[in-house]
């Protein structure tokens, strides 16, 4: 990494502003390149350069439009701009990937190549954990622990016991976000139609209910006929959490954890309700 302390300091800004970004370096250069190797540039999620300098027009196109994927999937990338002459040496083509490394060709007269690494730079994603039970209790305590930024949503009078949370909100009803947005509905009971009813209303990742496949089907149907969409409903999992015969909170906290940390490893995909 450059030591260049501009760097460090633009990207804490934007981490602290919850801003999703890719952070791209060039790693080798052959022959005549605008770019050298040690570079650095930050682009953001709409393919704007934020920061830094990865050459001209040569390698830019190819650049940003490998880091607006790797922000939108959260996977890094190694891509390869080269001529065209040897592109056709080594058997590939603009566009190919082989053994990890995507290829793009160079259309400049210099005829150079660069190789640049693309990493994303995300914010964490969020969990937002609804209700007081036991099992909501356990899963505040815990979630920020795995990497999730925990937004409790319940009744004022339970706040005192959510302290572990990053954030709390009164009631259920939710803030839009752009992030990644975990929701675990853990009312149990005390709240589950306004509270799914509000865990709907945005997009999400994933919601999780608390509950058996019964209660959730039955609250399900009350949530059609009062016009929520099925494709919505359909997408909640009951009951929440990997099946490891969990029977205490403690446990069942622990097998919605798994369950989380499982969603999060997948590749990652459009939120539900919110246009890609």
């Amino acid at each position: 990494m450059s030591s260049n302390p501009d760097i460090w300091n633009v990207m804490a800004r934007l981490r602290e502003g919850g801003v999703p970004f890719a952070l791209v370096s060039v790693v080798r250069t052959v022959s005549v390149t605008a770019a050298k190797a040690g570079a650095h540039a930050i682009i953001l999620e709409d393919g704007a350069i934020h920061w830094g300098w990865i050459g001209g027009g040569c390698a830019r196109g190819a650049t940003i439009k490998a880091a607006r994927e790797c922000i939108a999937d959260g996977q890094s990338r190694l891509i390869s701009v080269q001529p065209g002459d040897r592109l056709a040496g080594i058997g590939v083509k603009a566009g190919d990937t082989r053994e990890g490394v995507r290829y793009a060709r160079n259309m400049c007269p210099s005829e150079g190549t660069m190789d640049l690494f693309i990493e994303p730079i995300l914010p964490p994603p969020e969990l937002v954990v609804m209700g007081a039970s036991p099992v909501a209790l356990v899963l505040v305590e815990l979630a920020g622990r795995f990497g999730f930024d925990v937004t409790a949503a319940a009744p004022e009078s339970a706040h005192p016991l959510l302290d572990a949370a990053a954030r709390r909100i009164v009631g259920f009803e939710l803030p839009k976000t752009r992030r990644q947005r975990f929701i675990v509905v853990s009312t149990q009971g005390a709240g589950d139609e306004a509270a799914l009813t509000a865990a709907l209303a945005h997009p999400f990742a994933q919601v999780l209910f608390v509950g058996s496949r019964r209660k959730a089907a039955a609250l399900a149907s009350e949530l059609r006929e009062q016009g929520i969409e099925p494709a919505r409903l359909d997408a909640v999992k009951a009951p929440a959490g990997l099946d490891i015969g969990a029977v205490t909170p403690d446990e069942i906290a622990l097998s919605i954890l798994a369950e989380l940390v499982q969603i999060r490893a997948r590749p990652a995909r459009s939120a539900v309700g919110l246009v890609a």
